[in-house]
């Protein structure tokens, strides 16, 4: 069996909560809770879920920006969290971020020439000036921006644009793994399926893994092999995109799914609303995280917390009942080539 380029297992980052000017400290905040996944060469594995069920932060720790509690992450079977700082910046070429504001991560005041080639400075230091500026020029070209931006700054540029630029600066390096954090939704939809493109156009050429992290299910759909779906820094289901998409078996994915908007003439198809607020990290519910908003729980749902387990070949779920609101829910269900 051929071994994950990225592994994942036991994944947990937690954050201190204070409060006042001395700093009382109020709690813990679980932000990643046991986590185990896997990202092959050349797959997309898209985290979903939520705004604050971990989803960003795990990919931080899997890549070293944010340093996990406990856990393990290895890279191409090497453990990154036993390398030093200059060991972990040799190897940081291998795997790169584009980050959620296309603006934000970019410096203002360095022209997009400096701001694509910073990389090559720092991991092809034997390249000449005339060289580097040579493949930054290729770099733009790759992700369809012409030669004379170089000599621009980021304000000039629009979101799509700003986007296209951190994901040069991103592929300056030659990696093998790309994370990518929400890349499309700071963007008017108009750019969307322009950046999705480039992402998908730039797996194929270059061989990329991708670890996708969206609440964009449409983009989900488009560009993932396999999905991950986060509950308050829990996986509570993974699964192939078309098992996921046509019968999603944990109840959180199910109404997850009935929420997107599908273009069906003539066909019914009915949304489940998800009752309450997510539960306070700072005091999680006993049990499974989600039962007090799953629409079929049970008194078991509040005292056990449910393993994340193959229900079916290559679909795991993290419930007692997998596929029970599916089943009452056929009309969310649907056939896909």
């Amino acid at each position: 069996m051929t071994r994950p380029l990225l592994e994942i297992a036991g994944l947990r980052k937690e954050f201190p909560v204070r409060r006042g000017l001395l700093g009382r400290l109020l709690g813990t905040v679980r932000a990643v809770d046991g986590v185990d996944l896997a990202v092959s060469r050349g797959e997309c594995l898209a985290l979903v879920g939520e705004s604050g069920s971990g989803k960003t932060t795990i990919a931080r720790c899997a890549l070293r920006l944010v340093e996990p509690t406990a856990g393990s992450v290895r890279f191409d079977g090497e453990d990154l969290l036993a390398l030093r700082p200059r060991e972990l910046r040799r190897r940081r070429r291998r795997f790169q971020m584009v980050f959620q504001d296309p603006y934000g991560s970019l410096n203002p005041r360095q022209r997009i020439g400096s701001v694509v080639g910073e990389p090559l400075e720092v991991h092809e230091s034997g390249l000449s000036r005339r060289e580097r500026g040579e493949r930054v020029r290729e770099l733009l070209a790759t992700v369809g921006l012409p030669p004379e931006m170089t000599g621009r700054w980021p304000h000039e540029l629009s979101g799509g644009q700003r986007q296209r630029v951190g994901i040069a600066r991103a592929l300056a390096a030659g990696p093998e793994l790309l994370a990518a954090d929400e890349p499309v939704t700071a963007l008017d939809v108009s750019i969307r399926g322009q950046i999705l493109s480039l992402l998908e156009g730039l797996r194929e050429r270059l061989g990329l893994a991708l670890l996708l992290i969206a609440h964009d299910m449409a983009a989900v759909e488009r560009l993932a092999d396999r999905v991950a779906v986060l509950y308050l820094g829990r996986v509570v289901e993974v699964a192939p995109r078309a098992g996921l998409f046509s019968r999603p078996l944990h109840p959180y994915t199910v109404i997850l799914l009935s929420a997107v908007p599908r273009p069906e003439p003539g066909r019914q198809r009915s949304r489940i609303v998800l009752a309450g607020e997510p539960p306070s990290p700072l005091a999680p519910p006993p049990g499974c995280p989600f039962h007090p908003r799953c629409p079929i729980a049970r008194p078991r749902c509040a005292q056990d917390i449910p393993p994340l387990v193959e229900v079916e070949p290559g679909h795991l779920s993290a419930c007692f009942y997998p596929g029970e609101l599916t089943a009452a829910s056929g009309n969310l269900s649907r056939a896909h080539a």
